[in-house]
């Protein structure tokens, strides 16, 4: 099997959307209708009172052939939460899923520190309007810190296996600095919980499910997970810790894992990982995958240079 690239297929500085957002269209995630997808994804507006940015989460509706936006959100899909709350600066990514009449959306809420840029937890909010808007299913994260995941979790991606929900997520190790001036950066691994309700949450503390490949100082974001041939595959991106915003060498790339039991997983980037182009809008950098299935054929979305500034692109799992 190999990745058929299909090019960028959304940008969000065309269309209006909702908070005053106008750059970034990060972590794309599939909502498939009968004759239509919904995709989620995380924009940006600037707060005014401090210039920083708040993460909102807006949805782009599109043919099944991904050629064309039938419309965007001009509404708000789910408020920021309240003050204090550990989503009260933004929301980036939510990861959506049916499960009977209600879309669950697991976000990932960021609030801001003053050490370090910021923290983040896992929240819940339920759609019952298929997915136009979502109310939170309390104020608080299911899933957040604790005393082996000091800090940052985030980047949910939830599924229903054999009726117990499965989440793989990322869980920060710590911050670090390259040297004694300069920023912090967070350091953070993938790891997997399991509920019976997808409310409350059992972890495996602290275990990291994907082997680094750059050394133990890699970072492992977003992981997507989907089942292709009575074998489970994961994508997920990575990067260096240091230098990467910039350094097309040492920025996000997409790698690829597999597993036959969703307990242990073998990780084989070569296999099915997709490369930057040689030009053009994905060839500084690849991050941010969401794989999912749509009429029979196998699709990933991504952000491509500028951790999505510019939009989105696809690509369709073909047979080699």
């Amino acid at each position: 099997m190999r990745w058929r690239k299909l090019g960028k297929i959304f940008e969000p500085q065309q269309f209006a959307l909702p908070n005053g957002c106008v750059d970034f269209a990060q972590s794309p995630q599939a909502l498939v209708f009968e004759d239509f997808v919904r995709i989620y994804f995380s924009t940006r507006a600037l707060d005014a009172s401090n210039g920083k940015y708040l993460s909102h989460i807006a949805y782009v509706d599109m043919t099944k052939d991904f050629r064309d936006v039938i419309g965007v959100s001009t509404h708000g899909v789910i408020e920021l939460g309240k003050l204090g709350c550990f989503d009260e600066h933004g929301i980036f990514p939510m990861n959506v899923l049916r499960h009977g009449d209600a879309v669950y959306g697991y976000t990932s809420g960021v609030n801001r520190r003053v050490s370090v840029p910021v923290d983040t937890a896992i929240g819940l909010a339920i759609s019952r309007d298929q997915g136009r808007t979502f109310q939170r299913l309390g104020d608080g994260p299911v899933l957040a810190p604790s005393l082996f995941e000091p800090c940052i979790v985030a980047d949910p991606f939830v599924k229903v296996v054999d009726g117990v929900f499965h989440m793989w997520y990322i869980f920060g190790t710590g911050w670090k600095k390259a040297s004694e001036d300069a920023a912090p950066d967070r350091l953070y691994k993938i790891g997997h919980a399991t509920s019976s309700d997808g409310i409350r949450w059992t972890k495996e503390e602290a275990r990291q499910i994907i082997e680094s490949r750059l050394g133990p100082d890699e970072c492992q974001a977003l992981p997507t997970v989907i089942e292709i041939d009575g074998r489970w595959h994961m994508w997920f991106c990575y990067r260096q810790t240091h230098d990467f915003r910039k350094n097309r060498d040492r920025s996000y790339r997409i790698g690829h894992a597999w597993s036959d039991d969703l307990k242990d997983w073998t990780r084989d980037d070569e296999q099915l990982a997709i490369e930057v182009s040689g030009d053009g809008w994905d060839s500084q950098m690849l991050c941010y995958p969401h794989v999912f299935e749509c009429d029979g054929c196998v699709y990933l979305l991504y952000n491509g240079s500028e951790f999505g500034k510019r939009g989105f692109g696809m690509a369709v799992l073909e047979l080699d």
